[in-house]
C-alpha cells in the first residue's frame, strides 16, 4: 500500500515515465475517493493533486483522458532482501560498515564539521 513520502514509479500506458514522492494523501468527500498530492522528481519540481479511488493508490489501473496509467511504490531492494530493526542503525559514528562490508560515511556528521 503507497503511503505519504513513500517514492512511487507512475506507468502512462505501461511505461515508467516518472518518479513522485506521495506527500500527502487526503479523504475526498466520495467515500474511498483521496486526493494525492504527488511531487514530481523532476527538474524543475513540480507538484500536482490527483484525486484517486484507494484501489488506484495501491497500484491498480486507471485511465486519465482515456490513457493508462498506474502507480507501483518503489521498494529498496536492499531493504527487502535483509530487513533491518533499529538496533542494527549506527549511533553517531563517523563511518560505519554496511552488511557487504562497504564503508558508510555520515553526511548529517559531515555537516557539523
Amino acid at each position: 500500500m503507497a503511503l505519504e513520502n513513500d517514492v512511487v514509479i507512475i506507468y502512462y500506458e505501461d511505461k515508467p515515465v516518472i518518479f513522485a514522492r506521495i506527500e500527502t494523501i487526503l479523504a475526498d468527500h466520495k467515500r474511498d475517493w483521496y486526493h494525492v498530492k504527488l511531487l514530481l522528481l523532476q527538474l524543475p519540481l513540480q507538484t500536482v493533486t490527483w484525486i484517486l479511488r484507494d484501489d488506484y493508490i495501491n497500484g491498480m489501473e486507471f485511465t486519465m483522458d482515456g490513457k493508462k496509467m498506474r502507480l507501483e511504490v518503489v521498494v529498496d531492494p536492499e531493504r527487502t532482501a535483509s530487513p533491518q530493526n533499529d538496533s542494527d542503525r549506527p549511533t553517531n559514528k563517523k563511518t560505519t560498515k554496511n552488511q557487504k562490508g562497504a564503508k558508510v560515511i555520515s553526511l548529517a556528521d559531515m555537516k557539523k564539521r
